[in-house]
């Protein structure tokens, strides 16, 4: 009975611990600011393949908060370095006309 029963379940791996087998490691979730971190930096690389698979890590909606999150901490940090506001920033980054 053990027999039939061990075949029905598959061959044990032994691990390290005890008679347990091993299961392998669950892959990480992604986090939506890696999602949008590495999404951006792919569209300003011009590399469709990675920003196709940066887009598929979380929801598009998750990807769409971390992107605008992403935008605003570039543009006061940018603001900070040059001592303007961030709305001439990001205007200007945007190539539009002072305000």
């Amino acid at each position: 009975m053990w027999h039939q029963l061990r075949g029905f379940l598959g061959p044990r791996t032994p691990s390290r611990g005890g008679g347990r087998p091993s299961r392998p490691a669950a892959p990480r979730p992604y986090n939506l600011f890696e999602a949008a971190a590495a999404s951006v930096a792919a569209g300003a690389e011009n590399d469709p393949v990675a920003a196709a698979e940066a887009e598929e890590w979380v929801s598009p909606e998750a990807l769409a908060f971390g992107v605008r999150e992403l935008a605003c901490r570039a543009v006061l940090a940018l603001a900070r370095e040059r001592g303007r506001s961030p709305r001439s920033v990001a205007r200007e980054l945007l190539g539009l006309p002072s305000a």
